[in-house]
């Protein structure tokens, strides 16, 4: 079954970076997965098992510590590594975030070179 990964992020500049960012992972046979919103990041997640979802915080419809929350409370779907990205760097907005189950917390503007590095160690490719 193919790797996948989730890009949840209500802003098109920041969807374009990351998937500008992951295209090249494409070539090693994985697939790119989008969403606009919490809510349908969520139905996305449920539907397609992504194996790593980088999700915003501060979206419409569900937050991304929502979306984490309830991601996480599914066991069949508690292997999925969800990594928060938000202009929210505050130490208690890390600890709410890693709280609801993240796996990693990266503050925006983020570098990314860093994400697709992180991507590439998460899913086991070159």
């Amino acid at each position: 079954m193919p790797k996948k990964i989730l890009i949840c992020d209500d802003e098109p500049h920041i969807r374009m970076l990351l998937e500008q960012t992951l295209e090249d992972l494409e070539d090693e046979g994985v697939e790119i997965l989008v969403a606009t919103n919490g809510q349908e990041g969520l139905d996305t997640i449920l539907a397609e098992t992504p194996d790593l979802v980088f999700l915003d915080v501060m979206m419409p419809k569900l937050s991304g510590f929502e979306v984490c929350e309830k991601i996480k409370l599914e066991h069949q779907l508690a292997g999925v590594k969800i990594i928060l990205l938000t202009a929210k760097g505050q130490e208690v907005d890390r600890a709410r975030g890693l709280a609801a189950g993240a796996d990693e917390y990266f503050t925006k503007p983020f570098d990314p070179d860093d994400i697709y590095d992180f991507a590439c160690e998460t899913l086991g490719v070159e």
